[in-house]
């Protein structure tokens, strides 16, 4: 197989995809999974390999580009213990959920495994690695020590999956008890509903910002908002604050979030749920007079494709114009966005427009990215960016 010249530039920086108009010329038919091997278009020498998806437009996974090497059970390995040992500080303290595998960014594109304590969530989102699962399985059992592996599908993937006999929620390693796994992170204890709950049953990026609000609670009112599972929540009550307003629309994700306070034997009266629209529930308590010393915006993806990136910034104003007003003189607004279309400079710069238009002085406090077991290698690898500011 040879790529276009633009193709070929995008090899060899390091990119992880090679799109289908990229490819120039492709010797017989492949299936996915099929491993593709790339020469140079003038030279005719080894330029890299990948795994051909015949029915996406990322035709080619890149799994290695520059010396010619052998794909095998031991490569697979060496990556999954490579990706390991990048999580070693983490590791080092009171956490035993944490992301194993981010997909392109350890260089194995497409694919992600979340460890929840000693059960192993393996999510698939292409099919080009079913061929593959029984060389990755005993090097993701290796390196994490998990008994029990799930497997978990992206949608577009399900229809071809079934073909093989595969299934989402599919065990394919261990037992597992119940679904709703217990794991900590920095001490705190959280369910992962590992066979049904979104991605592969808790979201893992945001610690580090769960972390610093839980250090920054002690003694405050803290509002949640898209509060989901109570992530925020909780670690604000861990670190001592005299109430918490966790907000979001879905009713299951309320209850989860009582599941969470409870687990960590947390007083309940300290917590109230608000099972409602965010942005009908922020103009609620604001009539109401409220005021939080931390007020936390972190809703879901604004914008999946590059024609809502515009609706995504207005979208952000407004929640963001809604919450202002609720943070007590003195207070932090912390707010986050994980739309990977949305870059982070119109993010900050949309969210910093709005506090200069809400007539409140502010100050930047600090940004923050990605955890360190969300490594970014490639541009459009990086989604998450928050930033704290205080307003006066």
């Amino acid at each position: 197989m040879t790529l276009t010249a633009p193709g070929e530039r995008a090899l060899r920086s390091g990119h992880p995809w090679i799109f289908d108009q990229a490819i120039a010329r492709i010797k017989g038919e492949g299936t996915a999974g099929d491993l593709a091997i790339i020469f140079d278009r003038r030279k005719d020498r080894f330029l890299g390999i990948g795994l051909y998806d015949p029915d996406s437009p990322i035709r080619i996974r890149v799994l290695h580009q520059g010396k010619s090497v052998k794909i095998d059970a031991d490569f697979f390995a060496q990556r999954i213990a490579e990706a390991r040992a990048l999580r070693t500080h983490l590791l080092a303290t009171d956490t035993n959920g944490y992301r194993l595998l981010h997909g392109e960014n350890d260089r194995l594109p497409g694919l992600v495994v979340d460890v929840y304590a000693g059960v192993a969530v393996l999510k698939l989102y292409t099919p080009v690695w079913f061929p593959y699962l029984d060389w990755i399985l005993p090097a993701i059992q290796a390196s994490t020590g998990a008994e029990t592996t799930v497997l978990r599908l992206a949608r577009n993937v399900a229809a071809s999956a079934a073909t093989l006999g595969y299934s989402d929620g599919q065990i394919l390693a261990g037992e597992l008890a119940d679904e709703n796994v217990v794991f900590r992170e920095h001490g705190v204890r959280f369910f992962a509903s590992v066979l049904s709950g979104h991605k592969t049953g808790f979201f893992l990026d945001h610690r580090h910002n769960r972390k610093r609000v839980g250090e920054l609670a002690k003694g405050k009112q803290v509002l949640d908002v898209f509060s989901y599972a109570g992530g925020f929540s909780v670690h604000a009550l861990a670190g001592g604050a005299r109430r918490v307003v966790s907000v979001d629309i879905s009713g299951p994700a309320m209850e989860a979030a009582r599941a969470n306070v409870e687990l960590n034997d947390l007083d309940l009266s300290r917590h109230e749920g608000r099972v409602e629209d965010a942005f009908d529930a922020l103009a609620e308590l604001l009539d109401a007079g409220e005021q939080f010393d931390l007020v936390i915006v972190d809703p879901p993806s604004f914008a999946k494709r590059a024609t809502e990136i515009a609706g995504a910034l207005k979208a952000y104003q407004k929640i963001n114009s809604l919450a202002i007003p609720l943070v007590r003189p003195g207070g932090i607004l912390l707010a986050a966005s994980c739309s990977a279309r949305v870059p982070a400079d119109d993010f900050f710069g949309v969210v910093e427009k709005t506090l200069r238009k809400s007539g409140r002085n502010f100050r930047e406090v600090e940004r923050t990215f990605h955890d360190q077991d969300h490594p970014i290698d490639f541009p459009e690898g990086a989604y998450l960016k928050s930033a704290y500011y205080r307003l006066e």
